[in-house]
């Protein structure tokens, strides 16, 4: 298929444009960031801090994604949905995202402003894909083996991980389009550390060159997992230089938007990149003249 436009919201994505999706959980038990967002005050703050970083949208948050204390999905709307309003009043042009698996939660969500429903459980509620049609949202389609929510993987394994990774997310990008959602506006991620081990989540980034060439455009969230711990050997407030080196070499092979905690890092990573492929010109070029 031919490369496809890339709108989330009302952001159009230029050819070469790389997006930087900010991370704002409102849980109180993140892995990351330990419920530093949990209240709303605190998250609507970080949504200024990470626009004015550089961030292009936000994907918003209210269950973590490991195993953990169950939350319902009534309560996932109480910390999910006024968030959405409160950012779609603040900033209303920036593409809000909606992190969930659930379409109960998503029909909230969307009617409240959010603009992308980010599906990291790969289409476990078959009527997610519908509810981002009926409302005219986005949809990023994700690789997680076929594992129920909030589940680590155990002895996973892959005769072709990322054929795997092709061929699943890429059913629900045809399904999300059949379903009406308008394929300028579906993502697909190969869901690193989801359903895989390190050595996957690897062997997906070294090719994620195959996934680009789909013609879906790609979102990768990268961004402190643990195949990155792992493979440097570092615990969680030391893998940002692991984090970045991955985010150079997505960005490299195609992948167009990035999940990301660290938003100015990512920026300034990512914009490095454009400007050596050619799609971004230097900020300053003094050197030489004078």
């Amino acid at each position: 298929m031919a490369d496809l436009v890339l709108r989330l919201g009302s952001l159009d994505v230029p050819d070469g444009g790389l997006v930087v999706m900010a991370i704002v959980n409102r849980t109180p038990d993140s892995f990351y960031d330990r419920g530093a967002t949990y209240e709303l005050d605190a998250a609507v703050a970080r949504v200024g801090q990470v626009v004015a970083e550089g961030a292009d949208m936000v994907d918003v948050g209210g269950v973590k994604a490991a195993p953990g204390e169950d939350v319902s999905p009534a309560e996932e709307v109480r910390r999910t949905v006024d968030l959405v309003a409160a950012i779609r009043a603040a900033h209303p042009q920036l593409p809000i995202s909606i992190d969930t698996w659930r379409a109960e939660v998503a029909r909230e969500a969307l009617t409240a402003g959010a603009d992308v429903v980010n599906d990291a459980w790969g289409g476990v509620d078959p009527e997610l894909a519908t509810v981002a049609a009926q409302t005219g949202a986005g949809i990023v389609c994700t690789h997680a083996g076929g594992l129920p929510p909030r589940t680590r993987p155990h002895r996973v394994s892959y005769p072709d991980v990322m054929a795997d990774v092709i061929t699943r997310t890429t059913a629900l990008a045809r399904a999300a389009v059949d379903a009406g959602v308008d394929p300028e506006r579906v993502l697909v991620d190969p869901g690193h550390d989801f359903g895989k081990n390190t050595r996957h989540s690897l062997e997906a980034t070294r090719r994620l060159d195959e996934l680009v060439a789909t013609g879906w455009p790609v979102l990768v969230a990268l961004s402190n997992k643990d195949f990155v711990g792992e493979t440097l050997d570092v615990p969680l407030d030391q893998r940002l230089t692991g984090t970045l080196a991955a985010t150079a070499v997505s960005a490299w092979l195609g992948a167009r938007v990035f999940r990301a905690h660290d938003v100015l890092a990512t920026r300034q990573t990512l914009d490095m990149v454009a400007a050596i492929r050619g799609d971004r010109p230097p900020l300053r070029t003094t050197r030489g003249l004078a």
